[in-house]
């Protein structure tokens, strides 16, 4: 099973400013994993999930957004958590596994037995504990964490294939065209130092076929085009799907909730996920009122400490509201998430919406959003005028 003083190290892919665009305009003058769900940047969650690892020597956060967008932070979670937190700025993308490859001296310098990778992305329960343990039990090179969901939805994602018994991997494809399985990749992997042999091994094969193989110009300009670069190393392509079948990859499975953060509209489910997972994890940071000296709270409520909140205010559930805030007498809000420096004026009630930066809600303003696709032309619209100011006619 391993000695007590075995090191973990885990690193979260956090992207670039050429991805993500989907989650546009949010993500305009703040970096996505930056953005607050649940009153915490995305990539919080995942770090403060890493905390709870056996023997966790350092976290690092792997992308290509400028360092000087991720110093502060990166200096106040290590203080906060007490754990090293550094980030890493790849000079290009090198893909999934080619991004944790191009770190791997940095990454082996505290000799750890097993390297987490987590996508910023993913919002879940990061069972990263449970999962270490199943790994060793397994004995493999990796293990993938993976959830059941509905045939329909499946295509979106990679699918795979397990053994019931021993939960070996034995196929894997992503987004396939035809149903393949029902459960799929969550983007939360455990390996061993291995992993690093087996992407060494697609590169080298890569540069191996260039080289061995005679092409006309034409030929080998169409093969330009088809193929990625000898150190751009896919994870899912790349390494599941060659190495299922071969006793090195095996699956974890979560009963607990799982989403992807690709849009803004998702960003204000999983916040709402976030927010029910504090009961547990973090109840500390949940609101509680009854409208005497304090707001009246439904549910799970985030209201950071700057904010300023009416009494007779009605809040929640599903609230997130940011620093310096200001919510006015007999506001309402509901399924929301209000972002820094926000005013909502006396008696105005927003349902199901992010409000940007710095807006203003008028008295007796109605914000109501029922449709995602509507969410995101409001959102689209607050961001050009910078400010966001409605009021009754």
């Amino acid at each position: 099973m391993g000695s007590s003083d075995e090191k973990v190290v885990a690193v979260i892919m956090v992207g670039g400013p050429t991805k993500g665009t989907r989650f546009r305009p949010l993500s305009l003058n703040i970096p996505k994993p930056l953005f607050p769900l649940a009153g915490q940047p995305m990539v919080h969650h995942p770090i403060s999930a890493c905390k709870r690892i056996p023997n966790l020597a350092q976290i690092y956060l792997v992308g290509f957004y400028e360092e000087r967008e991720f110093a502060m932070y990166v200096s106040s979670i290590s203080n906060e958590l007490r754990v090293p937190v550094r980030y890493l700025r790849e000079d290009k993308p090198h893909g999934s596994a080619g991004g944790l490859y191009n770190f791997r001296d940095l990454i082996m310098e505290d000799n750890p037995s097993h390297i987490f990778l987590l996508n910023c992305d993913v919002c879940c329960s990061f069972p990263l504990p449970e999962m270490l343990e199943a790994h060793k039990r397994y004995g493999g090179m990796g293990t993938i964490l993976v959830i059941k969901v509905s045939a329909e939805s499946a295509s979106q994602f990679g699918e795979l294939v397990a053994d019931p018994v021993t939960n070996e991997l034995l196929h894997y494809t992503e987004k396939p065209e035809t149903f393949v399985s029902d459960h799929i990749n969550c983007g939360v992997y455990v390996f061993t130092p291995d992993i690093f042999t087996a992407i060494q091994g697609v590169s080298s094969q890569r540069k191996d076929r260039a080289n061995l193989r005679r092409l006309s110009s034409f030929e080998a300009l169409q093969s330009a085009t088809r193929s990625p670069p000898a150190d751009f190393v896919r994870l899912d392509q790349d390494i599941l799907t060659p190495f299922a079948g071969k006793k090195q990859l095996y699956t974890y499975e979560t009963m607990d909730f799982w989403e992807q953060i690709k849009t803004p509209g998702m960003s204000l489910k999983c916040s709402g996920l976030y927010l029910s997972q504090f009961r547990v994890t973090s109840p500390n940071l949940l609101a509680c009122g009854d409208g005497t000296k304090s707001a009246t709270i439904i549910g799970d409520v985030y209201i950071h400490p700057s904010a300023k909140v009416h009494p007779s205010a009605k809040i929640g559930p599903n609230v997130s509201i940011s620093a310096s805030a200001r919510i006015g007498a007999g506001v309402r809000l509901i399924s929301c998430i209000i972002l820094d420096g926000v005013e909502i004026m006396e008696n105005a009630v927003v349902t199901h919406a992010i409000v940007g930066w710095k807006s203003s809600i008028g008295k007796w303003s109605r914000v109501q959003v029922d449709e995602i696709k509507v969410l995101n032309l409001v959102l689209a619209h607050l961001w050009q005028e910078k400010q966001w100011v409605l009021r009754m006619k």
